[in-house]
């Protein structure tokens, strides 16, 4: 695990998209060249009382001058976005970290298929002004409640062209372009071809069960909200640290995170709800409770998220 560099940004350009999503493009002061990151990464922002937020890079990836993120305003969410958009304006300060990618293209694909949600559009942005500017096969499924209020709408439209770009609106008064058949999208599997979702979790739990069927692998998820488990009764839990061999306990109650940090030991985090990837840690043995959104079912043999994830009995940690 390693601390990721946090940046000193300006903002450099407010710019609203819809009635209820902005668009904050990010400079560097002093530094012409930025950490260069890959489609579908993110960014953790830095709130003034303390709290990290990840926020998809929206931007063209082969720009390395600036990080752009689209915030969508949530009032009854957990406050950060409204506080961006009342108070980041041109010429603010804001701690930002450099990027870090848990939903990237996948390595060899022939073809991607895309299915987005409002502003789950945000990664899959710039993944298809990646793909679209090599002219490499994809197409995108993108589902709003209207055109109006759907981010990025006419940059889609010319990034994709009518080929390869399908939306569809809940409020349109065209049945055929109202509805999203993610079972019949996703009913055939074609070898090479990955799919990627970002969406509510609606979307998310839809796509998840019509692509069953898809080799492991081959289906990939970005979420941002954690899904929650009411039927979970977190146990106590030892951790050993492979280093020195000392054994810690985990309360019910609390995180190993938790427990490590008051130990002593400074462990990178960020979202702290099995989100962002950044609290990753390596485990030798145990039975691991694995309770993140990020891990994919092989990463998941050797690793860990320290802020949700458990252990049946024990684990040990590369620590």
């Amino acid at each position: 695990m390693t601390a990721r560099l946090i940046m000193k940004m300006a903002v450099a350009e407010v710019r609203p998209v819809t009635d209820t999503v902005t668009v904050y493009r990010f400079e560097h002061p002093r530094r012409p060249h930025l950490p260069a990151f890959n489609p579908g990464a993110h960014v953790d922002v830095h709130l003034p009382d303390g709290k990290v937020r990840q926020y998809s890079l929206c931007g063209d990836p082969d720009n390395d001058t600036a990080y752009e993120i689209a915030v969508k305003r949530e009032d009854e969410g957990r406050g950060a976005s409204r506080w961006l958009h009342e108070n980041l304006r041109v010429g603010s300060v804001i701690p930002v970290s450099a990027p870090r990618n848990n939903f990237p293209l996948a390595d060899g694909a022939r073809r991607h298929v895309f299915i987005a949600g409002g502003i789950g559009i945000t990664p899959i942005l710039a993944m298809v002004t990646h793909l679209a500017r090599r002219d490499l096969p994809f197409e995108l499924h993108f589902c709003a409640r209207s055109a109006r209020t759907a981010p990025f709408a006419a940059s889609l439209k010319h990034l994709c062209g009518p080929e390869r770009l399908f939306a569809y609106f809940s409020d349109s008064s065209s049945q055929a372009a109202a509805r999203l058949d993610v079972a019949e999208i996703l009913s055939k599997v074609e070898p090479g071809t990955h799919v990627y979702c970002c969406g509510p979790q609606r979307l998310t739990e839809t796509v998840r069960a019509a692509a069953v069927h898809w080799p492991e692998g081959s289906v990939h998820f970005e979420v941002f909200k954690p899904t929650l488990d009411e039927n979970f009764n977190p146990e106590p839990f030892d951790v050993k640290l492979a280093s020195t061999g000392e054994v810690l306990r985990i309360p019910a109650n609390k995180s190993a995170l938790e427990v490590l940090r008051g130990h002593g030991i400074a462990l990178p985090a960020s979202c702290e709800l099995g989100l962002c990837g950044s609290c990753a840690c390596g485990y030798r043995e145990g039975v691991v409770i694995h309770r993140d959104s990020v891990l994919d079912l092989t990463a998941r043999q050797n690793q860990m998220m320290l802020c949700v994830s458990r252990a049946r009995v024990s684990v040990t940690l590369d620590i």
